[in-house]
Formats: structure tokens, sequence, C-alpha cells
């Protein structure tokens, strides 16, 4: 039996145990203790376990380690891999990129400056 086996039947043993004294006699503030003891203690044993858990499940996945994706320089370029990317040599040149959208905020239109002689026309 392994420690945490026997830390985990231990404690849920004395918690029953402690459990049914606190039910005999409630009032009793040494009984309540020892039930809060031992709940403690079975929270304590539920912990290490979960972290053994992680730990087994963090080994589990360094065996299966994740493939490491070619660069993009290493890639075919040949018509086939252009095509799955969604392109076609044929239609490179002929596509349409669409609306432009403006980015930013609002655009702020400029007035055109009057030239000098304009300016003079109206006050004369």
């Amino acid at each position: 039996m392994d420690e945490i086996e026997k830390r985990l039947r231990d404690a849920s043993d004395s918690c029953v145990s402690n459990y049914l004294e606190w039910r005999k006699s409630e009032r009793e503030s040494e009984t309540r203790e020892r039930l809060q003891d031992s709940i403690h203690e079975l929270r304590k044993v539920a912990s290490r376990l979960e972290i053994e858990m992680a730990i087994s499940e963090r080994e589990e996945m360094a065996q299966r380690p994740i493939p490491i994706p070619p660069h993009r320089s290493k890639r075919e370029r040949n018509g086939q891999s252009q095509q799955a990317q969604g392109y076609d040599e044929d239609m490179v040149g002929n596509m349409d990129p669409g609306p432009r959208v403006q980015r930013g905020g609002p655009q702020i239109r400029r007035s055109r400056r009057r030239s000098p002689s304009s300016d003079n026309a109206g006050n004369e």
C-alpha cells in the first residue's frame, strides 16, 4: 500500500468515526473539534492526491510531445500548395481586392484654400 492510499484510508476512517461521535453529542465542543480536525486532514490528503494526478498528467503529456510545424520557408512552393492556401496563379493578377476599408477614426474633409485673387474679389 502506497503512502497516499494509507493516508486516505486512515483519514477517512478517522473522519467517519469522529462524525458518528459528533452525531451522538452535537453540543460537545471536543467532538466537534475532533471532527473538524479529521475533515481538515481528509482535505489535505485529497489535495495531495490531486497534486499527484496533475503530476501524472504532466508526465503523460511529456511523453507525447507536440509536433513542431515546418517553417513557411521550408514548405513546397508548387501550384498545389498555393491552391491549398486559396491562391491560383492565373487568378492572382485578376483578383479584385474588393472595397477598400478605411481604418481609424472619422475622416475630416479639408476645405480648399482660396486663391488670393478670390479673397480680394469679394471685398471690393
